[in-house]
């Protein structure tokens, strides 16, 4: 608007004065210097097209920066004109209408928010101290204990139409939003899940009622992360009596870890022994059958032929078992050929 005005007051004074100079008329003071002003007011007069081509070249340069500007990767925006939005898409060259249309451009990268303490950047060591603010980080548990517990949240802008017109105050409302997604779920937890193992089911808990809040409200902003920077209780006596507690359920954690690497460990040398045995089983099962079978078929064999030849049969089978004895057996013969004494040598031995 500013660049309007002027250029409008350059018009009319440029105007005005090559009116003034087209019909000024000389005194007759004057008369004698008439040809010299006549003169001198032709030439003003032949500098006006030139006047006027000098502002028209400055309006249109004017209005070509007012209509182009650039958006990075990191930028969100839109342009708006006539009460109508126009989201910009990716980063780059724009154009919007000159004077007319408006842009808005805001930050796109990921923010963060302090809750239960301030950060404050310390300029002599350039690092961030903080400080705690305990009206926000001192909260109730579901058994009735008081804990001191610090939040941070990330977030970013994702609606930048949402953000510039959703409220007034997008980031208070966020703010709040936060600090009351954080109340009502520590306040569902005991004092020991808050100060030790519960923390992580804390962080998805807000993170997620976050969330659901955000989506009633238009703030055009979205929550990205939800972390726990610390939780205490308010007393060092109380303090120190949790630190014992986490230490013993670490211990406990870190035990029942070396119980399930042993277990890992000896439990696959335990199935390959297992599965060793089974498949030596398998295979002497195997054997045993296929022997048993061997030894019925030939007795089916044996038995066939001892229908049809029995005294063959017989016969055979004594000598068979003979032969498969005497080589073992020291026999004495006695007079008149009878058996006086038999010795088995497989038996002495």
């Amino acid at each position: 608007m500013l660049a309007i005005k002027l250029i409008v007051i350059l018009f009319v004074i440029l105007t005005a004065g090559f009116s003034v100079i087209r019909h000024s008329i000389p005194s007759k003071d004057f008369e004698d210097n008439y040809e010299p002003y006549v003169e001198f007011k032709k030439k003003c007069l032949r500098f006006q097209p030139i006047a006027y081509a000098i502002l028209g070249i400055i309006v249109a340069i004017i209005l070509l920066c007012s209509s182009i500007f650039f958006t990075n990767e990191q930028e969100i925006g839109f342009t708006s004109m006539f009460g109508t939005n126009t989201m910009i898409e990716g980063p780059g060259m724009h154009f919007k209408v000159p004077f007319l249309s408006k842009k808005h451009i805001y930050d796109a990268t990921t923010q963060g928010m302090p809750i239960g303490y301030t950060e404050d950047l310390d300029k002599d060591s350039e690092k961030n101290s903080e400080e705690t603010v305990p009206e926000d980080s001192l909260m109730i548990t579901s058994d009735f204990n008081f804990v001191n517990i610090d939040f941070y949240i990330e977030y970013r802008i994702t609606d930048p139409i949402e953000y510039r017109y959703g409220s007034n105050d997008p980031k208070a409302l966020f703010y709040n939003i936060a600090q009351s997604s954080i109340r009502n779920t520590v306040g569902l937890y005991d004092v020991d899940s808050v100060m030790t193992t519960g923390k992580t089911q804390i962080e998805m808990a807000v993170f997620d009622d976050m969330v659901n809040e955000l989506s009633k409200h238009h703030t055009g902003l979205s929550v990205v992360n939800v972390t726990i920077q610390d939780a205490e209780p308010p007393t060092s006596a109380v303090s120190s009596a949790f630190m014992e507690v986490s230490n013993a359920k670490s211990n406990a954690e870190t035990a029942v870890n070396e119980a399930n690497s042993y277990k890992n460990t000896q439990l696959p040398a335990a199935e390959a022994q297992a599965e060793q045995i089974k498949q030596a089983a398998n295979a002497s099962k195997t054997e045993r059958i296929n022997e048993a079978k061997e030894e019925v078929a030939r007795f089916e064999a044996l038995f066939n032929e001892y229908r049809n030849n029995p005294e063959t049969v017989k016969q055979r089978l004594y000598y068979e078992t003979l032969q498969g004895i005497l080589p073992n057996m020291d026999i004495i013969i006695g007079e008149d050929a009878k058996v006086v004494y038999i010795k088995d040598k497989d038996t002495a031995k």
